[in-house]
């Protein structure tokens, strides 16, 4: 299991005094404990791969928007710590598909929903994202889409 996996490496950034993998790690546990607690579970249980994927996916998130917020503040310094912290995480997340992928979909499903108008531009991409789930980044797909209109 994942959740285990992720808490026996904290272990080994500890041993290793790896402090960046290790608040990593432990930011990546304490959002599955929080996970637990929401779901009304005790938070010693484990969360199933595919929750913990969707933990460490929000947490990725989090990552970006902070890299963004940071860059618009000229806080580089800050930056560079998000996006190590980043790339920790993204090394438990399956590799997301690439623009050139998602293009190919898209315009499939577009052809296969019939979808003309760039009015219905909101079915298309609920019907991609509904197919992408956890494949492709949300802000890809929505590139795609606004690209065939």
């Amino acid at each position: 299991m994942l959740h285990e996996q992720i808490k026996g490496k904290i272990k080994e950034a500890m041993l290793a005094k790896d402090a960046l993998t290790l608040k990593a790690l432990r930011a990546m546990v304490a959002a599955f404990t929080n996970e637990l607690v929401a779901k009304n579970k005790k938070p010693n249980e484990f969360l199933r791969d595919e929750e913990v994927l969707v933990v460490i996916t929000r947490l990725a998130k989090q990552r970006k928007d902070s890299i963004d917020q940071y860059r618009k503040g000229n806080r580089e310094d800050l930056v560079k710590e998000e996006q190590d912290e980043l790339n920790i995480l993204e090394t438990y997340l399956p590799k997301m598909m690439g623009k050139e992928e998602v293009s190919k979909i898209a315009q499939a499903k577009k052809m296969e929903l019939n979808i003309t108008d760039a009015k219905e531009k909101g079915k298309l991409m609920q019907a991609i994202m509904k197919d992408l789930k956890g494949k492709a980044d949300g802000m890809i797909v929505k590139e795609v889409v606004d690209a065939l209109f």
